[in-house]
């Protein structure tokens, strides 16, 4: 089964032949495109993850368990469409991140709109300890960013970039401070963010009020156990309260998008 339900903004277009059929990367991307942001001001962060049915937002350390062959083609159009993907240290070591490439079907929509040919990968990562020979930092279509904090460790600073990372100060302390990462970011002209978690650092971003969109697939899974949720760390004093901008639903997988009001 497959549907595509319009909820606000999301149009009612499917340009896939028949039920059953998926969905194009063009109908994905127009409904995954992201708001038009005023001329150099701000920036939009949205957050991609999957969660199963019981609240686990991982299978034995790592999110491929409850994904999906349509999770993926939405996980690579919004990886099409995002300027630069933040992601933390731990999940680049449990999802054995590599660089982001060239894509032909996002070609034209880059370039019509002034991105680069492949979205910039940004580590987040307070001590840096990561695999400076990882394809992420030796190979990259373009070079791998890493964010921390002033006081992140020198001999650690100069490793990343001897291996030709560039390293971003995020913040006073060790640590980055997620809405300066935010700002960072957008003052070299990667305003349209996309974060792949994990689920500390997406915490990180709900605490600091710096999300502004989730898209979420809810999997029709269920793992019991006690897999860590989408989102860590310590609870916010008042929820964060999101609506809901689009679903979508094939064989039982709902693919949601909700945005901070």
């Amino acid at each position: 089964m497959r549907r595509l339900f319009p909820v606000t903004d999301m149009t009612a277009h499917d340009t896939a032949a028949g039920a059953g059929q998926e969905w194009s990367l063009d109908a994905l991307a127009d409904a995954y495109a992201y708001p038009e942001l005023p001329a150099g001001e701000g920036a939009w962060l949205r957050a991609n993850m999957v969660s199963s049915l019981d609240g686990a937002g991982q299978h034995d350390g790592r999110s491929q368990p409850l994904s999906s062959e349509t999770d993926m083609r939405i996980f690579g159009t919004l990886r099409g469409l995002a300027d630069v993907v933040v992601v933390g240290a731990e999940t680049v070591r449990l999802e054995g991140y590599r660089p982001a490439r060239a894509r032909e079907a996002f070609a034209a929509r880059r370039a019509a709109a002034g991105q680069g040919p492949a979205p910039v990968i940004a580590v987040v990562s307070a001590s840096l300890s990561l695999d400076f020979s990882l394809p992420l930092f030796t190979e990259p279509l373009v070079p791998t960013l890493v964010l921390t904090g002033a006081a992140a460790p020198a001999e650690r600073v100069r490793a990343a970039r001897e291996a030709g990372a560039e390293v971003l100060v995020a913040g006073e302390g060790a640590g980055v401070e997620p809405a300066r990462a935010k700002s960072v970011l957008a003052e070299r002209g990667l305003r349209r963010q996309l974060t792949e978690g994990g689920p500390r650092l997406l915490g990180q971003f709900v605490a600091a009020e710096a999300l502004d969109e989730l898209c979420l697939t809810v999997s029709p899974t269920m793992t019991a156990g006690d897999a860590q949720r989408i989102a860590g760390g310590p609870p916010v004093a008042v929820p964060t309260r999101f609506a809901v901008a689009s679903l979508l639903e094939q064989d039982g997988f709902l693919f949601t998008r909700y945005r901070r009001i």
